[in-house]
């Protein structure tokens, strides 16, 4: 399905925060005739299918479009996993037999009643304010600024002295998050962070549908020795252009392995095994996955959280779990 159709669908469908992530390059589309709708999804090997998000439909079409895809699934010989269900989703999923299990938190801002002022967020202010002293700017792409193809080749030198800061057995996180690309047509949106005139940080939105309709914080990268403050100045100039424009929500995505909690489960329990795993993941696997940090940064915003969960089908089995962690380059 071509990217614009996508977004159509999305954009009559959607209920889901990170619908979006459907919209990645490598995403396929499992569609049936005559059903407007689609699952998103990646083969991950011979044997395995991970589907992302939502069934993308109307609500009367999606138990029949989850049963195609079943039946695809059960044709080409691979086991299924679902990861970002939300709880909305977790009926039809048990419905099906999927073994389900919390798998993180999502965090959204409610740009309504949002507002810096107050004790709580002096630490950022003072942030804000040591970064504009030392000389930092904010512009849009694409509205501020031209996105063009020297920006591109400027920001892509600057993903590269991101991700080798990390140390070179670290790899760029995919699947969970969205990309760069796209900013162009101006389906997503992109600020940057000015220093002697240069890009020194940015922050990549992309668009969220249905009754919580808004942006969708997703991407993030800073130079190495870029001023204090930068990448919390782009986000603050993005959240409050946001908000002069009327948008009602502000998601920060999902992640993983974070507000676990037993008042979360799914009804019936989670599935022990996966829960075991999560939870060790949680306490003991910042080299798995940098949760704690991405943590950070989006609990200072005082978000609402809002759990997601992860199903197998037709069980969990350790290659599967190996599989998605391979999938969104974890490990």
């Amino acid at each position: 399905m071509e990217t614009m159709t996508a977004l159509a669908v999305l954009r009559r469908h959607a209920q889901h925060s990170s619908a979006a992530l459907a919209l990645n390059r490598d995403t396929r589309h499992f569609t049936v005739s005559g059903l407007d709708g689609f699952i998103a999804y990646r083969p991950a090997g011979r044997r395995h299918a991970v589907q992302l998000g939502s069934v993308y439909a109307d609500p009367e079409d999606r138990k029949r479009l989850l049963g195609a895809f079943h039946g695809w699934a059960q044709q080409e010989g691979r086991r299924l996993c679902a990861v970002q269900l939300t709880p909305d989703d977790l009926d039809l999923y048990t419905e099906f037999g999927y073994q389900l299990s919390q798998l993180g938190a999502a965090y959204s801002i409610d740009l309504e009643a949002f507002t810096l002022r107050g004790r709580r967020f002096e630490k950022v202010r003072n942030k804000l304010a040591r970064s504009r002293r030392a000389g930092v700017t904010v512009v849009e792409a694409g509205r501020d600024v031209p996105y063009d193809a020297a920006l591109a080749a400027r920001l892509d030198a600057l993903d590269a002295r991101w991700l080798a800061d990390k140390g070179r057995h670290v790899k760029q996180i995919e699947f969970l998050v969205g990309e760069r690309a796209g900013h162009e047509d101006r389906v997503r949106r992109l600020f940057l962070a000015m220093y002697d005139g240069e890009p020194v940080a940015y922050v990549s939105y992309s668009p969220a549908f249905g009754q919580e309709g808004g942006w969708l914080y997703d991407i993030t990268r800073r130079e190495p020795d870029a001023p204090p403050g930068a990448v919390d100045l782009a986000f603050v100039v993005a959240l409050q252009r946001f908000q002069a424009e009327g948008v009602r929500w502000l998601h920060l995505g999902l992640t993983p392995f974070r507000e676990l909690s037993a008042r979360h489960e799914p009804a019936g329990g989670g599935h022990r095994g996966t829960n075991r795993l999560i939870g060790f993941i949680a306490e003991h696997g910042d080299w798995i996955y940098p949760a704690r940090s991405q943590a950070e940064f989006k609990e200072k915003w005082q978000p609402r959280v809002t759990p997601e969960y992860v199903g197998f089908y037709p069980s969990v089995s350790l290659r599967t779990v190996w599989r998605l962690l391979r999938l969104t380059r974890a490990v």
